[in-house]
C-alpha cells in the first residue's frame, strides 16, 4: 500500500527493488516525484523508497508538527515500518537537514548520508532577513512568491517544465510547512556534525544561488567521513537537472558502505 500511518499522520510512499536500502527526502514543499531519475537508475539492484514528508505531495498535511524533529521521528518511524536495514539516507535541501538530523539522532539506523545543496548553518547566519521576508510574502501572495522564486532555484540549462512542475508542487502542498522557515532561523548544525558517526557525501550545485558553495564545503570538513562534491551544470536542484553526476555519486556512497560492511564481517 502506497500509504503508512507512523507518528499519527498517513504518509505516501514509494517502495521498488530489493538489496540494500535508500531512503529519499525531498525538499521544502516538493515531493518524492523529485527522485524519479534516481529511482529509475537505482531500483534494479537496491531497495529504493521514496516519501512524500508530513504536509506535502500526497502525504497528510497537518496544521501542526511542520519541524525537523517531528520529520525525523516520521523518518525513523517510516524505517521501523518498512523493516529498512540501515538505510543510506539521501536528502535534498530540508530533505538533507532531516538525514542528517536524522543520522544524528539514531546513528544505529542509518549507513551513511547523501547531503544535496543542503541548508546547513546558512538560513540562521546568512538570510534571517530574507526567511523573514519571505514568510511575510508567502502569506500575502503564495502564489505570485512561489512563482517568483522557484526558477532562481534552478540552473540555466533546467528545462522550463521542470520548473513551472516545482511550483505547482509546492502550491499544492500547503502553507503549514511553513513554519519550518521559522524554525530554520535558529538551525546551527556545525557544532553537532563533528561528532556524526556515519559517512556523509556533501553534493552541491555549482550555480546554486540559495544556499552558497561554501556550507557543503564547510560542513564536509567538519564531518569525520566527510566528503564534498560540486555538481557542476546545476544549481538547488541538482538530482533533478544532472542526474547522471547525483547518481553516480550516490552510488559510490553505496559502494562505500558495502566495502565497510564487509571488512566488519
Amino acid at each position: 500500500m502506497p500509504y503508512v500511518t507512523v507518528n499519527g499522520i498517513q504518509l505516501f510512499h514509494t517502495d521498488t527493488g530489493a538489496g540494500t536500502p535508500v531512503l529519499f527526502l525531498h525538499g521544502w514543499g516538493t515531493s518524492g516525484r523529485v527522485w524519479d531519475a534516481q529511482v529509475a537508475d537505482l531500483a534494479p539492484d537496491h531497495r529504493v523508497v521514496t516519501v512524500d514528508c508530513r504536509g506535502c505531495g500526497r502525504s497528510e498535511h497537518p496544521p501542526t508538527g511542520n519541524t525537523t524533529p517531528t520529520n525525523v521521528e516520521d523518518i525513523l518511524a517510516l524505517i521501523a515500518h518498512l523493516g529498512l536495514e540501515k538505510p543510506l539516507l539521501v536528502g535534498s535541501s530540508l530533505g538533507a537537514t532531516f538525514a542528517l538530523e536524522t543520522a544524528l539522532r539514531a546513528p544505529q539506523h542509518v549507513a551513511g548520508v547523501v547531503s544535496i545543496s543542503g541548508p546547513g548553518y546558512w538560513p540562521s547566519q546568512g538570510m534571517v532577513g530574507a526567511l523573514r521576508s519571505l514568510i511575510s510574502s508567502l502569506a500575502t501572495d503564495r502564489a505570485a512568491t512561489v512563482a517568483d522564486w522557484v526558477p532562481k532555484w534552478f540552473g540555466p540549462a533546467a528545462p522550463v517544465e521542470l520548473v513551472r512542475r516545482t511550483v505547482r508542487q509546492i502550491l499544492a502542498s500547503g502553507h503549514f510547512i511553513d513554519e519550518l522557515f521559522t524554525e530554520a532561523m535558529s538551525h546551527d548544525p556545525r557544532e553537532a556534525v563533528t561528532g556524526i558517526p556515519v559517512p556523509v557525501a556533501y553534493l552541491h550545485g555549482r550555480h546554486d544561488t540559495e544556499i552558497p558553495l561554501e556550507v557543503s564545503r564547510t560542513l564536509a570538513s567538519l564531518t569525520p567521513y566527510g566528503t564534498f562534491h560540486v555538481i557542476e551544470q546545476a544549481g538547488h536542484m541538482a538530482h533533478q537537472e544532472q542526474p547522471a553526476a547525483v547518481n553516480s555519486l550516490i552510488r559510490v556512497a553505496l559502494d562505500s558502505i558495502a566495502t565497510d560492511a564487509l571488512h566488519r564481517s
